[in-house]
């Protein structure tokens, strides 16, 4: 039985990065966090808080797949 070869498909595995953007819990903002952030967390605050984060992460992760979530404060 031969293994591999060149008509053998390699699986490759692609790094995604994933943000999530939280309200905060004294209502000032939202937090973005990600492990791709250099401290792991960011706050914005103000009426464009969830857009600017939203940007911020699009922007950061354009030369790679990124996952961004956001979430209610429900």
């Amino acid at each position: 039985m031969r293994l591999g070869g060149a008509k053998s498909k390699m699986n490759t595995q692609r790094s995604m990065h994933v943000y999530e953007i939280r309200p905060r819990k004294d209502h000032r903002g939202v937090n973005l966090i990600s492990d791709a952030l250099p401290f792991g967390l960011l706050w914005y605050s103000g009426p464009n808080a969830s857009e600017n984060a939203v940007d911020y992460a699009k922007f950061f992760s354009r030369s790679h797949d990124a996952m961004i979530r956001l979430y209610d404060s429900r």
